[in-house]
């Protein structure tokens, strides 16, 4: 008989940031600015001794949801095999189906889905990049959370030389401000400081309607941007479509995606396509949604959540980027390596990822499942 599940423990965890931060969204007064990042983790143990770690985030709100609803199906992970990925995940997406197969409840496996994958490259002895079979050993890097909305204009360019004598390859402002000439002043300062050598992304955070995001990229096509990212909102696949036949700089998008289906819409539409594994529901969704925009000749660029993505990334046929934001970094005892613009993969077996320590000044509910299930 093989191995089988054993024990499983979720917990929830408030991480705080050193600072908060404001996108677009607050800058117009539709959500308030970001202090933490709530983390749902998933630790499963097998009968052979394997360990896995897996993770989910939200911000602001939704991560208690997420908590109840893995109390609620998880006891019934016990006894199961963990290396029936598959098959696992569709036990458990069933097991809630009734609340939907997007959205919270799909967030929410994706800690057990990521645990699962962990404890599959742990068993192989492999970063879970080689396990996927990996086209590089490290990935470009590009850094987000110094160019926040709130930060005055100095701020951002400071950080931004910081980040890349600190090894990052490119720097993603943020932009879509209620006046758009500031976004514009804004940009302008950060290219001419950078110089137009340094790869410069921008992200409006779904801020424009149609017209306005074709004022924007046409204003811009100047400046040489990698992509502008998340131009009008997250459901519209017809008007990035446009936006992206219209403009000559690339349009990004699909991080706010919760399903395959979702994602469908976009790839092939638009130039870059951003999956982020929580959000989506875990690696085995990820991977449908990469092959179907690799089929489709479109690139993907995962968004946050470095952690895991660094891996999916260099498993990807198109070389493309990873976000570097630190936020979680605090939750995990091993630091990700940065160097010469590019992100390494991790040398150690699975995510290549442990709690740390200080893990439990942050944890705020936690349920453990042992036996051999029902």
């Amino acid at each position: 008989m093989g191995d089988t599940i054993a024990y499983v423990r979720f917990a929830r965890y408030a991480v705080p940031l050193a600072a908060p931060v404001s996108d677009a969204k607050v800058a117009t007064g539709r959500q308030w600015p970001l202090s933490q990042i709530d983390v749902l983790t998933c630790e499963i143990g097998t009968r052979d001794g394997l360990l896995g770690l897996g993770f989910s985030y939200t911000t602001r709100a939704g991560t208690p949801a997420q908590f109840a609803h893995v109390r609620e199906v998880g006891e019934s992970l016990l006894g199961q095999d963990p290396s029936g990925i598959g098959k696992v995940y569709d036990t458990l997406l069933w097991a809630g189906a009734s609340v939907g197969r997007s959205g919270v409840a799909t967030q929410a496996l994706a800690a057990v889905d990521v645990a699962l994958w962990d404890v599959k490259a742990r068993r192989a002895g492999l970063p879970l990049a080689k396990l996927l079979g990996s086209y590089r050993d490290s990935v470009r890097a590009y850094n987000t959370s110094g160019g926040y909305l709130q930060a005055p204009l100095d701020e951002v360019k400071e950080r931004a030389a910081q980040s890349l004598a600190g090894g990052i390859g490119g720097i993603k402002i943020k932009v879509g401000q209620p006046d758009m000439k500031e976004d514009l002043r804004r940009l302008a300062a950060v290219r001419q400081h950078l110089g137009d050598g340094v790869p410069l992304m921008v992200d409006a955070n779904q801020q424009w309607d149609r017209p306005s995001a074709l004022r924007f990229g046409r204003a811009v096509e100047d400046f040489g941007l990698v992509w502008i990212e998340e131009p009008l909102d997250a459901y519209d696949a017809e008007g990035h479509a446009q936006l992206a036949a219209a403009l000559d700089t690339p349009i990004a998008t699909g991080e706010m995606l919760s399903s395959v289906a979702e994602h469908v819409r976009l790839i092939g539409a638009v130039d870059v396509i951003q999956p982020d594994v929580p959000r989506v529901g875990g690696i085995t969704p990820y991977l449908k949604v990469a092959a179907l925009a690799d089929h489709a000749h479109t690139q993907v660029a995962p968004h946050f959540v470095m952690e895991i993505h660094v891996h999916l990334a260099a498993a990807f046929p198109r070389e493309s980027w990873v976000e570097h934001i630190e936020w979680l970094a605090p939750l995990f005892e091993e630091r990700m390596r940065i160097e010469g613009g590019r992100m390494a993969v991790p040398d150690r077996p699975g995510l290549g990822l442990s709690l740390a320590g200080r893990a439990r000044d942050w944890l705020l509910d936690d349920v453990e499942f042992h036996g051999t299930g029902r």
